[in-house]
């Protein structure tokens, strides 16, 4: 795959416009209704090198013009017929539905194991709270939908962050630390087995500005909770962003 050559850090320049809006978070944040919710499903295979992950680029415009992304995409109103469930269980089959959609795969929901769970700084311009699930990849040849995908490649985790790291591969957060916690992986059943094990992991975002640059917190990080801020015990759960490569940091 030839190195790209698009234009670096369009998610960091894209979070640094919104970020004059963000505010601290309030507990009604992470389940607010009015809010859009999404799904993204991380494909996994087995590489000559260890775990491979399926990851497409996508045009050169909307909220995510160029970045290179897990299948996936917002929920409709299709995905709600199935009387009950929760939004947990109505994202699985957006995933399902979406990832056929740009790919031509065709997936199990009840192959797919929840991730993640990611909630943007309140305050932005956009939010959009997303579901990661994760399954093997399905047999079959890739059918890319043309209005939704330029490209598709399969990449082992850590060469992604490294192109992202030598600037011109875009990544958005989520995108990022979803790829970092993969590469300590090295296969699909290592991966699948701790997302069974570890359960849905929380990412309710705070979005800063450090005195790099930009930063990222979760909770865990002693600057997350405004209100617990004053007891500093040197924990950290934070991505910083300010430059490449980005530096991701969980302690405590």
């Amino acid at each position: 795959m030839p190195e790209p050559t698009t234009p670096p850090d369009r998610a960091l320049q894209a979070l640094s416009d919104s970020m004059g809006g963000a505010r601290m978070r309030r507990p009604e944040d992470a389940a607010d209704p009015a809010i859009p919710v999404a799904a993204t499903v991380v494909l996994l295979r087995d590489g000559d090198d260890g775990v491979e992950v399926l990851m497409i680029e996508r045009p050169d415009r909307g909220s995510f013009a160029g970045a290179w992304v897990f299948p996936g995409g917002r929920v409709e109103d299709g995905d709600r017929e199935v009387a009950g469930g929760t939004e947990e269980d109505v994202a699985r089959r957006a995933g399902v539905r979406e990832t056929h959609e740009e790919t031509g795969l065709e997936l199990d929901g009840d192959a797919l194991v929840t991730l993640s769970c990611w909630d943007p700084p309140p305050g932005i311009a956009l939010r959009i709270r997303t579901w990661f699930f994760v399954a093997r990849a399905a047999a079959g040849e890739l059918a890319l939908s043309a209005d939704e995908v330029v490209t598709a490649a399969w990449l082992r985790p850590s060469d992604a962050l490294a192109r992202h790291g030598r600037g011109g591969f875009t990544l958005y957060p989520p995108t990022w630390v979803t790829l970092h916690g993969l590469a300590e992986h090295p296969d699909p059943e290592s991966v699948l087995g701790a997302a069974r094990l570890g359960g849905v992991q929380r990412f309710e975002t705070v979005a800063r500005r450090g005195g790099g640059g930009p930063l990222l917190l979760w909770e865990g990080d002693d600057e997350w909770d405004a209100e617990a801020a004053g007891a500093a015990s040197g924990s950290r759960h934070r991505l910083e962003i300010e430059a490449l490569p980005w530096r991701y940091t969980r302690s405590g």
